[in-house]
This record gives C-alpha cells, sequence and structure tokens, in this order.
C-alpha cells in the first residue's frame, strides 16, 4: 500500500503555507512530514490534525494508491515501471 500527499502539498501552495506553518499549527514531527513526503502511512490522528486545521477532509489531503501487483491486475498485467508513486 502507498499513500500519495500530493493534495495536501498543493493545498498548502493555494493557501500560501509552507510545511512549516502546518507542522507549527499541527505539532507534527518534522519526521512525520519526511515519512509523508515519501509516500508512507502515518497515523490516522495525525491526518485528523491535519484536517483539522487545514479545515478540510481526509480526501482533501490524501490519495491511495494501489500495490504495483494490485495494479498490474487492473491493467491486465501491464506494468507501468518507473512512475511516480502517485500517478494513476
Amino acid at each position: 500500500m502507498a499513500l500519495c500527499y500530493k493534495k495536501l502539498w498543493k493545498l498548502l501552495i493555494d493557501r500560501d503555507m509552507t510545511r512549516a506553518d502546518l507542522r507549527e499549527a499541527t505539532g507534527v514531527s518534522p519526521a512525520t512530514f519526511a515519512k509523508m513526503s515519501k509516500g508512507e502511512p502515518v497515523g490516522a490522528g495525525i491526518l485528523d490534525r491535519i484536517c483539522e486545521s487545514m479545515n478540510c477532509n481526509i480526501g482533501d489531503i490524501v490519495d491511495h494508491v494501489p500495490d504495483a501487483s494490485v495494479q498490474a491486475n487492473a491493467n491486465d498485467g501491464i506494468k507501468k515501471g518507473g512512475q511516480d508513486i502517485c500517478q494513476k
């Protein structure tokens, strides 16, 4: 399973905020933001604090990206190697 936080990064840009601004508003550690930058999962409590701070829903900040094996089956065995994890 992989997660894509591109929606969150875009939302920050749209609201003229930096990641540091969001970290300060939510109390989320830099290490957690580093995990998010790599598409790694973080706790629901973290996502809740971000949503609360940004006044948005979880779907506004994160997408689920299926595993490569699941994606390959969905595409009749066609693999899309080397693509950005967030591309669908």
